[in-house]
């Protein structure tokens, strides 16, 4: 029986490790942290993550072939191959600090395999890292193995969080990259073997250690890119009488396009896309490559832009003033079907609202209140000025009030901010929702997701993204 231990039950680790004993019932997969609680949630009814489709499959291989574990050297001195998938943020300090990744936990990791490790390993890279980053593991390794092979292979995962168990089940591509010698090509067979269980043979590509760790990033950029077209050509749209969904859709239809991460909105979250460009621009600066470096880092300031713009748009509609009025925020999380908050826009937009004065109630489906204070009290590390990190933070606390549905939070206010496009707030009942707020009723619709024609028909301001009003 092939024994798989992954070090990390986060988003990706947890998830990944579920699929695989779920299609692999022969392989015994177990995974660690150092996190009690964490640990704790992913053996009860109320896993540490949301996830649509995540409870069922957990559900139906733990105890039985999927295990999760607090006895890190244990379970990896036992286990064949190793997966890493512990966080990789942007360093706060130092050098390269705002932009390169910090990979603290991957060594502290890889001196613990190299420790506890009685028998030769596969260790795969799972987390989103720098290129050349198995270089450097590889010397951890080599250097304390005691005569124990290592092999080290990246294998990055490309999950949308919301669809992370159809993209698992179903992926474009499984991306397996090792060394170009007799061990490195037999390490990479072995870890084509498990996906072969479910993934067709064509989908499984076989590459070199750092085309598998830059393609990483290079998705994520690629991705990130188009949005931050889009919402550059939103902001044109509003100053033309252009509409940003019709040149969406037909852009979209040129099938060297393709019509995918072509809708505008407030902006892009999410714990990649931001952290990958920097990343990739720390590395492409690091290299000698300023010019490639700046061009990535447009994509970062268009996205700071839009989510400017929105807040700007806000105030100048209200009278150039939001003080004391309030503003229901209907979703705090980056995106729908999930409950993470890193990077999402939502947490700049309240910050530039608060700073105004403005009076918020928030209400999401899935993020809990002690979520949305962490992340509007946190401070935040200005990635183009490292030195100091921002000085807004949020410190009144009655200035924001968290509840349980979006009726509360719209009583009353003078206007609303959808700021993640959660289904439910496109059938909510505008009418009642109207009634109870006081005139002029505004609604600022960052995700371009309710029916413009109707919510007028009713008497709301409404104002989208890319369209002029």
């Amino acid at each position: 029986m092939v024994e798989i231990c992954c070090i990390g039950a986060g988003y990706v680790g947890g998830p990944t490790m579920a699929v695989i004993a779920y299609k692999c019932p022969s392989v015994e997969v177990v995974v660690v942290d150092i996190s009690k609680p964490r640990i704790t949630a992913w053996n009860s009814e109320q896993l540490p993550i949301y996830e649509p489709g995540l409870e069922d499959v957990v559900k139906k291989c733990r105890g039985k072939n999927l295990f999760f574990s607090t006895e890190i050297e244990k379970h990896v001195a036992k286990a064949d191959i190793i997966f890493v998938s512990v966080n990789t943020p942007t360093k706060t300090q130092g050098l390269g600090a705002g932009k390169a990744a910090d990979l603290t936990y991957w060594e502290t990791a890889a001196r613990l395999i190299a420790d506890v490790s009685k028998s030769a390993k596969i260790v795969v890279e799972k987390s989103t890292v720098p290129v050349k980053t198995a270089e450097a593991i590889e010397k951890i390794l080599t250097h304390n193995s005691k005569g124990i092979s290592f092999q080290i292979l990246s294998n990055p995962e490309f999950l949308a969080e919301g669809t992370a168990i159809d993209d698992l089940f179903n992926p474009d591509r499984v991306l397996i990259g090792g060394r170009e010698t007799p061990d490195g090509m037999k390490a990479v067979k072995a870890l084509k073997d498990i996906y072969a269980h479910w993934v067709p043979e064509e989908r499984i590509i076989c590459t070199n250690l750092w085309s598998a760790e830059l393609s990483k990033l290079a998705a994520n950029a690629f991705l990130a890119q188009r949005i931050s077209s889009v919402n550059a050509m939103s902001a044109l749209c509003e100053a033309t009488g252009a509409d940003v969904s019709e040149v969406s859709n037909a852009v979209g239809k040129d099938t060297r396009i393709g019509p995918k991460f072509l809708n505008s909105s407030v902006g892009f979250g999410g714990s990649c896309f931001q952290k990958d460009i920097l990343n990739l621009v720390y590395i492409c600066e690091c290299n000698g490559l300023p010019q490639v470096a700046n061009y990535w880092k447009q994509v970062i300031k268009v996205n700071d832009y839009q989510k400017t713009r929105f807040v700007n748009r806000v105030v100048s509609s209200m009278f150039n003033t939001i003080a004391n009025k309030k503003i229901a925020i209907l979703g705090f999380s980056f995106k729908k079907d999930t409950g993470d908050t890193r990077e999402t826009p939502a947490i700049d937009v309240c910050r530039g609202l608060l700073g105004d004065n403005a009076q918020l109630s928030i209400y999401d489906p899935q993020v809990p209140e002690r979520q949305i204070r962490d992340d509007l009290s946190k401070r935040k590390l200005d990635w183009e000025h490292p030195g100091h990190a921002s000085s807004v933070s949020f410190s009144a606390p009655e200035q924001v009030s968290v509840v349980t549905d979006a009726y509360q939070a719209t009583k009353g206010a003078h206007a609303i901010c959808i700021l993640t496009e959660w289904d439910e707030f496109r059938s909510l009942n505008f009418q009642r929702i109207y009634d109870s707020m006081p005139n002029p009723a505004y609604i600022f619709d960052g995700r371009n997701i309710v029916d413009v024609e109707k919510l007028r028909k009713i008497g709301f301001v409404v104002y989208s993204i890319g369209v002029t009003e």
